[in-house]
């Protein structure tokens, strides 16, 4: 039996963990309230973080608990009329929160399968409700009006679905391995390590907003053939970012991507997918996405099918694109040549799409512009954002200025610039 998924990390490595979340992560502030979402299978780190919060200043540190097992039951079991509706008292802590100028750390560890007896028309329905209330809640978190981080834990089930070939023990002690090498959380001062890590992201997102290409064409031998037009004066983001007030955090741990939204209406080819999606708990793998000015026009799945038509048919922004990513596949992660089988792992490893929402900090004074204005400049509106990820080894990407001048920006999937 196992006896917990801790056994395999030291406590002052997991406490370092806990500190780049709490430190670098959210970058929190003395007598900030951080708001923690963990499920209750995550409680041991939650707490820790908590601890760590309170060493850092925090005024309060709420765990807004979930447990995914009763999520399950209600997915499989409620009204129709409660799938399709989410509480008002949820909705309003959310704007509390946002009003007393919370931070968000969000833990996840994949859980696959936990879902595979419920409808996913169900949990589309539910998803729907849920994004609809909290619109003004994700539309902050996106434009980076407050501060958020996510980041991982293993699961037993994560883990051995990753190395099936090792037994439980040996396949969480991997995990854990692989994960804090990914979030550069390994080395004996990791919120050190992530500032020079920023340096790198720093020096190539000022090129390549100096450069404002027209558009990325992607190609590579698994059928990728992909020309994404970018609007004028948009934004690459990516490492670091800063919220409202200036304050530096890191949205994501990990994070190798540096990315910008796309012209919703200039995106045209096919895109072939080359890791599998995890999305509302089901796995969509094998698939491609064929667009036409911009629109998703076809797609097909081997695996999942159903899934990817309930992601598209959203609503009508999750028919195009909102973001679209470089990443290197010299990153650590990529190095680790690992399937994780969870979305926050497998985007940082290549380049990928964002189905949906497109940020406002994309475009330069997006954060100051109205709906209309984001609009006009081609960014899409979504209630979701699902990353995608189509990069390969030999993938190439060819920056496309006005007038036609070209520039190689990756080669066999490796940064040129």
């Amino acid at each position: 039996m196992i006896k917990g998924i801790y056994e395999f990390i030291s406590e002052a490595q997991l406490k370092k963990y806990a500190e780049l979340a709490v430190r670098a992560g959210v970058n929190l502030q003395k007598n900030q309230l951080l708001i923690i979402h963990s499920d209750i299978q995550n409680a041991t780190f939650a707490r820790l973080i908590q601890t760590v919060a309170y060493e850092a200043g925090a005024s309060n540190v709420f765990i807004d608990w979930t447990d995914e097992q009763s999520t399950k039951e209600f997915y499989l079991n409620a009204a129709d009329s409660a799938i399709d509706y989410f509480p008002d008292w949820q909705a309003d802590r959310f704007k509390e929160w946002g009003d007393a100028g919370a931070a968000y750390i969000h833990i996840i560890s994949e859980n696959l399968g936990v879902f595979k007896e419920v409808s996913t028309e169900r949990i589309n329905r539910f998803q729907k409700a849920s994004r609809t209330k909290l619109r003004d809640y994700h539309a902050k978190i996106r434009s980076h009006e407050v501060r958020w981080c996510l980041l991982a834990v293993p699961y037993v089930e994560w883990a051995t679905k990753v190395f099936p070939n090792l037994s439980e023990e040996e396949a969480l002690q991997s995990l854990w391995k692989l994960i804090l090498r990914g979030a550069r959380a390994d080395g004996k001062n990791p919120i050190k390590d992530w500032e020079s890590h920023n340096r790198a992201f720093e020096s190539r997102k000022k090129i390549l907003n100096e450069s404002q290409f027209e558009a990325l064409h992607f190609t590579n031998s698994r059928g990728t053939d992909l020309l994404v037009g970018l609007p004028k004066n948009h934004l690459y983001i990516g490492g670091g970012v800063t919220d409202k007030n200036g304050v530096p955090f890191f949205p994501n741990i990990p994070t190798e991507e540096i990315f910008t939204a796309p012209h919703k209406n200039k995106v045209n080819g096919k895109l072939v997918g080359t890791k599998p999606l995890i999305y509302g708990g089901s796995v969509i793998d094998e698939f491609y996405l064929i667009f036409k000015d911009g629109r998703i026009t076809d797609y097909n799945a081997a695996k999942g099918q159903e899934v990817l038509q309930n992601l598209i048919e959203t609503d009508e922004g999750s028919h195009y694109l909102g973001e679209i990513a470089l990443v290197s596949n010299e990153s650590p992660l990529a190095q680790t040549d690992t399937l994780f089988y969870n979305t926050l792992f497998d985007e940082n490893t290549s380049c990928h799409i964002g189905i949906g929402n497109a940020s406002p900090s994309n475009i330069q004074n997006g954060i100051d512009q109205s709906e209309e204005e984001l609009k006009a400049a081609g960014l899409n509106t979504s209630l979701l954002l699902v990353n995608v990820t189509f990069g390969t080894e030999d993938m190439e990407v060819v920056g496309i200025k006005e007038g036609g001048t070209e520039a190689l920006l990756i080669k066999d999937g490796d940064f040129q610039f």
